[in-house]
């Protein structure tokens, strides 16, 4: 156990990573945005949303008192978006029982909003420098190939034991750079695909290596068919060449983002768009179709069909919403291919705030 926790330091030392933004100034806050941002993330895709991040809320309190518009809009984009509403909420949790401080007990922590035993034990370990284990995914896939681990890691029973063992692997001494360092190795070495072994400090008593069996850990998720959900997105725009956006609710999918309306099929949109329609002076606008595409979440894929129509006066009576020029919805948290399409929607007017009929 010494020998693993001493080569991966030796090796963290030299060709480790230490100018990452989160590995500046290394406080309770910021180890814990960085921790939440890199959940399913690649460090390349979260450096700039963190940077972004504490340039607008570089304290807890400043996060804390933002409106949660505020912080998903700086979180559009970055997908997962409860990772956000539970890192807002936790913030104003720690500013109502904890004085704006951190805490810095492992119960206290892991009962925050979006915090879990592994982010838990990076914030303990690399800020307020106490002795826990962490087992996000990188440090799954070293020990699972490092010790050959039979079995899905998602699995309860194969999921403690792989706990214990990253306690018993978890060195006395410089614990906070161990941290960092597996996370590291998993990262840049141990990699999913392709990963580096000639140059990975634990190759000499990596099992899996020896086995010539590198590619076959951590043993896959065992794979359901994700079902394909339909939906139609309304871009909705008025005489103004401003678009109707509905905020979502709180729970459930892209909850509390800014999105378009939709609907389970073309025949709802048109049915709930038929007041709006009518009322427009002159009647007959029409609905265009633009291409169909599929957008995939962890459990299920979405084949979203945009649907968009100029030139109405008002939104239908008892609609909950409201308008916005094109050019404002970047300040707003949008869900990805809502983001996407507003961009294309910009782009399909003309000087005189016309939009194009070919769709």
């Amino acid at each position: 156990m010494q020998e693993f926790s001493e080569k991966l330091l030796a090796w963290f030392d030299v060709y480790g990573r230490h100018d990452l933004p989160w590995q500046q100034n290394k406080t309770a806050y910021r180890v814990w945005v960085s921790e939440i941002m890199l959940q399913q993330t690649q460090v390349k895709t979260v450096i700039p949303y963190y940077e972004r991040f504490m340039q607008s809320f570089p304290t807890l309190q400043q996060l804390a008192d933002a409106s949660q518009e505020e912080v998903l809009a700086h979180w559009s984009g970055l997908g997962y978006y409860a990772r956000g509403r539970n890192l807002h909420k936790a913030a104003q949790l720690i500013q109502q029982e904890y004085g704006g401080e951190f805490p810095d007990e492992f119960d206290e922590i892991v009962s925050l909003p979006g915090i879990g035993r592994s982010t838990a034990g990076a914030i303990l370990s690399i800020a307020h420098k106490k002795r826990y284990p962490i087992l996000d995914g990188n440090v799954k896939r070293v020990l699972s190939r490092y010790l050959a681990v039979e079995g899905w890691p998602g699995e309860k029973p194969i999921e403690n034991k792989m706990w214990e063992q990253a306690d018993l692997f978890t060195p006395e001494r410089r614990f906070d750079d161990y941290t960092q360092a597996i996370m590291d190795l998993g990262a840049t070495l141990c990699t999913r695909s392709k990963p580096g072994c000639d140059a990975c400090p634990l190759a000499s008593d990596c099992a899996a290596l020896k086995q010539d069996r590198v590619a076959n850990f951590p043993f896959s998720k065992p794979k359901k068919t994700k079902p394909v959900k339909q939906a139609s997105l309304l871009m909705l725009l008025n005489e103004r060449n401003q678009i109707w956006l509905e905020q979502r609710p709180q729970n459930g999918i892209w909850g509390g983002l800014w999105s378009l309306p939709q609907y389970g099929s073309l025949e709802e949109l048109e049915q709930a768009l038929k007041p709006a329609l009518q009322s427009h002076a002159g009647g007959g606008q029409s609905l265009v179709k633009w291409e169909s595409f599929r957008h995939t979440f962890s459990h299920y894929h979405l084949d979203i069909e945009p649907v968009s129509v100029g030139e109405v006066q008002e939104a239908p009576a008892g609609w909950c919403g409201e308008w916005y020029n094109l050019t404002q919805t970047n300040e707003l948290g949008l869900p990805a291919p809502v983001k996407s399409l507003l961009g294309q929607l910009e782009k399909e007017y003309v000087k005189n705030g016309q939009m194009r009929k070919n769709g």
